[in-house]
């Protein structure tokens, strides 16, 4: 079952619906990214830089290592931050791969877009602090590697099968469903959390998650009923 799912979100990864909604959402993020970058700039530059006068050497060492930073940060989080971008525009891959794989079956509906937004923030913060506790441990007990791939795929498949399964019925009948099918989602959670722990390729997450996941309710729904 899993599988299957990820072999077919896999062959249509790369096709022109996906691409628009990974475009879009990396376009969001950079630009995101510069924004904050002039915002510190002038902030920097407003109230910083004007004590610093007689000390020129120190104004450039202080502009190199805000400007390292945002680079560095930017390298960091810009997979994370694109996920909250991306949850705005999942339904638009829901779509496209309901309708190229299961056309004769009840179309999903469209998350409201606030609801869609929160949630997307909500997974990056949990996201965030399950990573940042994964670095701690594995700086000072050696077990980050493995808290990050159990955390993530908890999260990972939590989430983005729930925003499938909300799809096609309420938060509660999807929190149900599920309960009852916590071991699969969860195995196809760490398949995501795999996909994460590689540069570049995570950029990829969010679209093979949500495709992976519509697959995957397709057929835990088609079995239950």
């Amino acid at each position: 079952m899993i599988a299957n799912a990820a072999i077919t979100t896999a062959t249509q990864l790369f096709s022109a619906p996906f691409r628009a909604v990974l475009w879009k959402s990396l376009g969001l993020t950079i630009a995101l990214f510069i924004g904050l970058s002039f915002a510190l700039e002038a902030l920097v530059s407003t109230f910083l830089l004007p004590f610093l006068g007689p000390w020129p050497w120190l104004s450039t060492a202080i502009a190199f290592v805000l400007g390292a930073g945002v680079f560095v940060a930017m390298g960091f989080l810009i997979a994370p931050v694109m996920t909250v971008f991306a949850g705005i525009f999942l339904d638009e891959v829901a779509e496209v791969v309901e309708e190229t794989h299961y056309p004769a079956d009840l179309p999903g509906k469209a998350l409201p877009i606030i609801g869609s937004t929160l949630m997307s923030v909500r997974f990056l913060a949990l996201v965030l602090g399950v990573n940042i506790l994964a670095l701690i441990l594995m700086l000072f007990f050696g077990l980050g590697v493995v808290i990050f791939f159990l955390a993530n795929g908890y999260l990972l498949g939590r989430e983005y099968f729930q925003f499938a399964a909300m799809r096609h019925g309420t938060e509660e009948e999807a929190d149900a469903l599920r309960k009852r099918h916590a071991t699969t989602i969860f195995i196809a959670g760490l398949l995501i959390a795999g996909l994460l722990a590689v540069p570049i390729l995570n950029l990829l997450v969010p679209l093979f998650a949500a495709g992976l996941m519509v697959h995957l309710h397709k057929a835990i729904t088609s079995q239950t009923y």
